[in-house]
Parts: structure tokens; C-alpha cells; sequence
């Protein structure tokens, strides 16, 4: 059953129902992350066993995201956000049960919960397109900017209260009451999406439904082309990739920062966390009062993007856990600045009729480095005895390296100052 059109208000039935549920899992979803990771280093020990757990949770969203954009296109994105949610539900539900029933069975628990954090991956590569797809055909187009604003809103109060407060009900519910809230939730919102009813999705006619991988991967050539033929645009998507990759070993020791060098618990790690997510909605509201244009812009982002890694560089060094906290709230506030900034470009740069993939093909190029990176952070960790300063240092000296190598390219300096 559909709705013949869209509410004008912006709090109609429909759009509730989807920003209830999300909101409730997305705060299960958070205090899962830092249970997971801690659980996991308390357990093991082994930052190269962490580091291939964010791995494979994330390698599923980069290789299938583009496929999860073309199936939302052509089948009811509802069905497929239940869908997601309750499997991600049911996976999550079964792990914590494990460890219910088997708390010390290490051996067990942990291929179990790689297997969810794949499943996780996948999930999400078809969930998060559906979503994005949904929210215009939930309020009116007038509305559009508010409900965007509303569902980021929610997003990142989720990351401040969902890690805060999972750090500190680690220690006293334990991982697996965790998952389990986090697993009830995802069934929360699974059923609360259930009632939600859209306008009727337009279909490929009939003949267009026969060659589907090949259209495709034609659109995906198209939009690869286009990327690539601008190199202002591409040298920026290189820059993004390789500074994902090096940020990667940061937060996959971030947990064994906190245990050995902070002399801290899980509550420290979620407020940290927490923190950072602060700092990026801070960027968030600077980007929008700063309101930067052409070489003003360029300077402020050239910046940013050398002070977000010089922050993590000293923070390695500090053992202060309020010093701590003030490092990670500008390095987020510098991050959020600069992902504001540049999607914005981005957005305004493409054409409309290519804009979709053009932002699809981002995501999955500038993560594409994002899963080695956490691999060989946890590899490299090991390694080095978990010398986080060392290794902070390094991938801290790379990055502003990196940054003023490209600063030296004209198209890349013509991108940040004209986009």
C-alpha cells in the first residue's frame, strides 16, 4: 500500500516512524561499537585481530555500496530498510546469546563475531542507499533541507550519547547485555518502519529490466569517466583516499591509547569518542558561519587538512586525559569543517543527472584504502609492542606530507579555490 503524495508537514507519520527507529538503533549501534572493541582487546590482546575486524566490517560497504544504490533504485526501499534492520537485528541477537552461554569460549565468540560484523557490512551497503533514497519521498521538497538537517542531527547525537554512555555501561552491564540492547533495537526499528508507507516507486519498463548488469555498468563507467577526466576533482578523491588510509591505524590502536598510555578504561574511550563527535558538529555549524568562498576557502582548507593530522600526532604523546579529550574535540572540528566544505563543492560541481554516482563512486574511492589501512595499523601495532606515539607520529608525518604534496598540484589548488 502507498500514500498517493508527500505530507507537507515536516513531522508527518511517515517521517516519524523512520527517524524513531533510526534514532533508537543508531544509539544501540554506537554502545555495541565500543563494547565490541574493548571486549575484543581485553579478550585477545591483539591489535592485529582488531584491526582485520574493522577490516571485514567495512569491506562489505566499499565493494557492494554502488550495487546497494542500483537495488534501491529498483525495488521498494521499505521492504529493504525492514529488511536490514532485522537482520542486523537477529545477527547481533545471536551473539549476544553466545556469550551468554559461552562467556569464556573465546574461540568461539570470535569468528561469530566476525561473521556479524560481515553480515553488518553487507547489511548496511544495501541499507544506507535506501535510507538516502527514502527521506525526499517522505516530506515535500520544501521540507527536504529540514528533514536532511533532522536525520544528521540525530546521527551524530547518537555518536555523542551512545558512545559516552556505552563507555561507562561496559563496565557494568558487560558486552553481551550490550548487544543485546543493541540487537533490541534494530528489531525496534525494524517494526517501527513497517507502518511506513511511501509514494509508489517509479519501475524500469519492461525491457529495460533485461540487461541490468550491463546498464549497470555502463552508468558506473559514465560516472567513472566523468571523475576522472576532472582532475581537480580526481587528484581530491586520491588526497581523500590515501589520508583515510592513514588515519586508519589511528583509530584501530585508539582503544589501546586509552588502556596503556591514558591508564584509562572504556568509559574514557566513549567519552573521547564522544568528543570528537562534538568537534565535528562544531565544524559542522563553523563551515556554515564561516561561509569561506575561492582563495579564502582554499587557505582554510589547506589548513584544516594539515592541523587534523598534526592533532593526532601529539596525541600520541599526551597522557592527560582532559588534554586528550580538548586534541580529539579540534581534530573532529577540523574533519567536520572540511567534509562540509568539500561534499558541498562536490555537489555544486556535478551536473545534477550524474551527481548520484559521482557521490557513489566517492564514497567507494575515497574508503577504498580505508580497510587495508585498518589491517596494517593492527598488524603494525602488534609489531611495534602497541607504540602508539611511534606509529601516530609516522602517520601523522604522511599526512601532512602528503597534503602539502598535492597543495603543490594547480588543478588541485583550482578544485579547492573555484568548485
Amino acid at each position: 500500500e502507498t500514500v498517493p503524495a508527500r505530507p507537507a508537514r515536516l513531522f508527518n507519520r511517515n517521517f516519524l516512524l523512520l527517524w524513531q527507529g533510526q534514532a533508537v538503533s543508531r544509539l544501540g549501534t554506537q554502545a555495541f561499537a565500543v563494547a565490541m572493541m574493548f571486549w575484543v582487546m581485553e579478550k585477545t590482546g591483539s591489535a592485529s585481530l582488531m584491526g582485520f575486524l574493522m577490516t571485514f566490517s567495512m569491506l562489505p560497504g566499499v565493494l557492494l555500496g554502488p550495487i546497494g544504490g542500483t537495488f534501491a533504485d529498483r525495488h521498494s526501499r521499505v521492504k529493504i530498510i525492514v529488511v536490514c534492520d532485522i537482520i542486523s537485528g537477529l545477527g547481533v541477537l545471536l551473539l549476544a546469546f553466545a556469550m551468554m552461554s559461552l562467556p569464556d569460549a573465546v574461540d568461539v565468540l570470535i569468528p561469530l563475531l566476525f561473521v556479524v560484523a560481515v553480515l553488518g557490512g553487507v547489511v548496511q551497503a544495501f541499507f544506507m542507499p535506501a535510507i538516502a533514497a527514502s527521506i525526499p519521498d517522505l516530506v515535500a521538497p520544501e521540507r527536504l533541507a529540514a528533514a536532511n538537517s533532522l536525520n544528521q542531527f540525530s546521527n551524530q547525537a547518537a555518536l555523542l550519547i551512545g558512545q559516552a554512555a556505552g563507555g561507562v555501561l561496559y563496565n557494568t552491564l558487560g558486552a553481551p547485555i550490550l548487544f543485546l540492547i543493541d540487537g533490541l533495537s534494530y528489531l525496534f526499528s525494524g517494526v517501527s518502519e513497517m507502518f511506513i508507507r511511501l509514494p509508489a516507486q517509479p519501475q524500469p519498463q519492461e525491457e529495460e529490466k533485461q540487461p541490468v548488469f550491463r546498464t549497470y555498468m555502463q552508468q558506473t563507467a559514465e560516472g567513472f569517466r566523468y571523475v576522472w577526466q576532472r582532475t581537480g576533482l580526481r587528484s581530491f578523491i586520491f588526497a581523500a583516499s590515501f589520508l583515510n588510509f592513514l588515519i586508519m591505524p589511528v583509530m584501530v590502536l585508539f582503544p589501546f591509547y586509552v588502556s596503556l598510555y591514558l591508564r584509562q578504561g572504556s568509559e574514557w574511550y566513549g567519552f573521547l569518542m564522544a568528543g570528537m563527535s562534538a568537534g565535528a558538529v562544531s565544524g559542522f555549524v563553523l563551515a556554515g558561519v564561516l561561509k569561506l568562498q575561492g582563495a579564502g576557502r582554499a587557505r582554510g582548507l589547506l589548513i584544516c587538512m594539515l592541523l587534523m593530522p598534526v592533532f593526532f600526532g601529539i596525541l600520541g604523546f599526551v597522557k592527560v586525559p582532559a588534554l586528550a579529550l580538548a586534541l580529539v574535540f579540534l581534530d573532529g572540528a577540523a574533519m567536520g569543517l572540511v567534509n562540509v566544505y568539500l561534499v558541498t563543492m562536490i555537489q555544486r560541481a556535478t551536473p545534477s543527472e550524474i551527481r548520484g554516482r559521482v557521490m557513489g563512486l566517492l564514497g567507494t574511492l575515497s574508503g577504498g584504502l580505508m580497510p587495508i589501512g585498518m589491517a596494517l595499523g593492527g598488524v603494525v601495532g602488534d609489531l611495534t609492542g602497541k607504540n602508539v606515539p611511534l606509529i601516530y607520529a609516522v602517520c601523522a608525518g604522511a599526512s601532512v606530507l602528503l597534503v602539502l604534496g598535492f597543495w603543490t598540484l594547480r588543478d588541485f589548488r583550482d578544485f579547492l579555490t573555484n568548485a
